[in-house]
Parts: C-alpha cells; structure tokens; sequence
C-alpha cells in the first residue's frame, strides 16, 4: 500500500513537472510573398491562369506547353492582349455588340456626377477587351454634358490618354458641384424684398 502511494506521488509530481514546461514548438518555415512591382508583367496573366478551369485551362496548358525554358510569348506578357484572346475564344459574342451598342450611347447625367459616369464606362470597357486609347477617348469625352465638354472644349493641352482625361473631367465636375453648391447657399442667404403696404385708389 505504502509502495503504490509512493507510485501515484512520482506519477503526480512528473505529471506536474511535465505541465510546466512549455511546450516544444519551432516556426514554421514560410515563403516570402513575391512582391509585384511592375518589372515582369507576365505574372498578372500567370496568377489569372491558376483560377481558370476547364476548357479554358486546357487551352493554357497546352500553350503554356510550347513555352518550356523560354521566354513568355506577347500573349503573356501582355495582360489587355491575354484578356482580350481569352474573351476572343471564350467571351460571348452577344455580349461584345451588346455593350459596344451601350457604350456607344452611354451618356452622363446632366445633374449627375463623373465618378458615377466612369464606374459606368469602365464596366463597358471592360467587356470589350483592348480597343485602343484614342477609342476610348473619344467615347468618354462623346457622353459628357454641356457642364463638362464646354470648360473641356476650352482646355488649352491636348489630352493624350484617357487617364488624363479622367482626371481634367473630375476636377471640372468638382468646380461645378461646389459652385452649385454656393449658390444654392446664396440664395438661402438673399433676403427677401419688402412688400409694399400701399393700396391702389380705386377708380370711380
């Protein structure tokens, strides 16, 4: 008895030894996340890739086959050329003349706002694949309102890119907000013209 008591106090005190070490525990061995920063396109279309699947997985693979221990082709290199021959092969033909007819007759609001009008645009285009910048230039300069295209027809540099349109548009659409705005503000403020007490004689 004195024996299996002596037994249980060992096993309770290395049970209890056993809690207070911490337990063994390494860090695991984790890649560093490749950083893009724009020296090796390529990679967009490769991190596309890995989410396609089927028909237009195979298609890749077999592609991506002919290139062993070479350099990655223009379609790879190029992510508006690898989008545009996916849509080309895969895309719905419908769908192209359905949003190049929208696009053609997408217009902004004439009280609304251009951030409004490029979230709009942006969806179209973004169907159509690569249509070329003084395309698309010509297309969002065409749907603005007389707010817009009057102070832009002034403008005085040539616009080259549509990001640079983007951004005069913006700017004009802010210009005008806040004058809308003061003056909304000053007509609150205008005080209103007396009345005139005075009576008309009547005639006789």
């Amino acid at each position: 008895m004195q024996q299996m008591t002596q037994t249980m106090a060992n096993l309770q005190e290395d049970s209890s030894s056993e809690a207070s070490k911490p337990p063994a525990f390494e860090t695991p061995s984790i890649k560093a996340p490749v950083c893009f920063d724009g020296t090796q396109p390529f990679k967009i279309s490769f991190y596309s890739i890995s989410y396609l699947n089927g028909r237009a997985s195979k298609s890749i693979e077999s592609y991506l086959s002919n290139l062993t221990n070479q350099d990655p082709s223009y379609l790879l290199n190029s992510w508006n050329s690898f989008k545009s021959q996916l849509f080309n092969f895969f895309g719905d033909p419908s769908e192209v003349k359905k949003s190049e007819a929208e696009l053609d007759s997408l217009r902004m609001k004439k009280g609304g706002y251009v951030s409004l009008y490029i979230a709009d645009f942006g969806s179209l285009v973004s169907r159509l694949g690569d249509c070329g910048e003084r395309t698309l230039i010509h297309h969002f300069r065409k749907g603005f309102p007389p707010k817009i295209l009057d102070p832009l027809t002034s403008h005085a540099s040539i616009i080259d890119s549509l990001q640079e349109l983007i951004d005069i548009s913006l700017e004009l659409d802010t210009r005008y907000h806040e004058r809308q705005s003061e003056k909304s503000h000053y007509q609150e403020k205008k005080p209103e013209a007396p009345k005139s007490n005075s009576s008309h004689p009547q005639s006789s």
